[in-house]
């Protein structure tokens, strides 16, 4: 890997890194050196919990939004 792409992805030795091919054949590399334990905390608690009833109205509107093809915006 070339020093500068090393520097400018903030790679360290062991570091892994993703590789995605897009549909055009393009490929685009990522560092994946983020460990997902590095996440908790980063958002802020909510201030309730769902319900399950909530919970399971939110995943039915969204299954049914998905199989109209209506974004979720």
């Amino acid at each position: 890997m070339p020093k500068d792409v090393r520097l400018k992805l903030n790679l360290k030795p062991g570091d892994r890194l993703l590789f995605l091919v897009e549909d055009d054949g393009a490929v685009r590399l990522r560092a994946a050196n983020k460990d997902i334990s590095s996440l908790i905390g980063i958002l802020p608690p909510p201030k309730r919990r769902a319900t399950l009833e909530e919970l399971d109205a939110a995943i039915a509107q969204a299954a049914a939004d998905d199989a109209l093809g209506h974004d979720r915006d």
